[in-house]
């Protein structure tokens, strides 16, 4: 048996699947995406992620024409079947993306389309993740969202910030994970995963008009306010690291983490509490939600 991957309304091999050189989504880095995971082989918090991916097509001018039963069946169809093919214990990332299609003018056409639609699966790479449970994670702050990390010569494609951000990070430190500031200097998010802290003890996120939208984050929140820890939105200003009893991190992969360290731009290094009591209670609180031990997972 081998792995399938899902392409413009057919399921085939993965190592068939394969975008056309004149796709808007190469060309231009014109692709939408979503990043889900299962639990036990089950997609986890899929409508949210649904309709996170639908409302973005729309923003970003790009067609979905299948409906939400028609992609929750694919996503189901092909979960279950590549979920045969893990290891005892494994689980799977999905990943849906869609693009405006082929650019005609590459071939000399008049019209352009139709959009692409495809999904596929990889194994949720658990450790890439496990130091986040066994010396809490790095991060390094290493510019703003609106500055752009490169030279305004150089042609490039989406991901290309977050690829010169890590790699800035990891000079500083190369177990860290980049995060970048809003501009003013406040803390904002990483290239997977949003950014938390505890201030004053209340569990903070930055305003949501400046990160992702993150659905780990929101089920972070439904969380705190089921354990009645309080919650808000405001900014968290880098130069203001010690007021910060504890920093978290929310993500598809890994759901909640602690912050061992954080390095500011300057130099200056902040070792928050890891790990720290409100980490523990909502990690406490995310297995139970999923009926998995996430730390065991994750580490092994």
């Amino acid at each position: 048996m081998t792995s399938l991957a899902y392409l413009n309304g057919r399921l085939l091999p993965f190592a068939d699947a394969g975008l056309p050189l004149h796709d808007a989504g190469f060309v231009s880095g014109a692709t939408v995406v979503d990043n889900a995971r299962t639990f036990r082989h089950k997609l986890f918090r899929w409508g949210d992620h649904l309709a996170r991916f639908r409302r973005d097509c729309g923003a970003c001018y790009v067609p979905l024409d299948a409906t939400d039963a028609q992609l929750t069946a694919t996503a189901e169809e092909l979960v279950a079947h590549n979920a045969k093919l893990l290891p005892p214990g494994g689980e799977l990332q999905l990943v849906t993306f869609a693009t405006p299609g082929p650019l005609g003018f590459y071939l000399g056409e008049a019209t352009s389309g139709p959009p692409t639609l495809g999904m596929v699966t990889y194994p949720l790479p658990f450790a890439r993740y496990r130091r986040f449970f066994t010396g809490g994670a790095t991060l390094a702050v290493v510019g703003a969202h609106g500055e752009s990390l490169l030279s305004p010569t150089v042609k490039h494609r989406s991901r290309m910030l977050w690829h010169v951000a890590d790699h800035r990070a990891r000079a500083l430190n190369p177990a860290a994970l980049a995060v970048l500031t809003d501009g003013r200097g406040a803390l904002t998010e990483t290239g997977i995963a949003n950014v938390l802290a505890v201030v004053d003890g209340v569990v903070t996120a930055p305003p949501r008009d400046s990160v992702l939208g993150g659905i780990s984050l929101r089920v972070t929140r439904e969380l705190c306010e089921a354990l009645g820890l309080p919650f808000a939105e405001a900014r968290l200003p880098a130069d203001a690291l010690g007021r910060f009893s504890e920093v978290l991190l929310t993500g598809t992969g890994f759901c909640v983490a602690g912050v061992s360290e954080v390095i500011a731009e300057a130099g200056r290094s902040h070792r928050p509490p890891w790990p720290g009591p409100v980490f523990r209670r909502l990690l406490a609180a995310w297995s139970d939600l999923v009926g998995v031990d996430i730390e065991k997972q994750v580490t092994g």
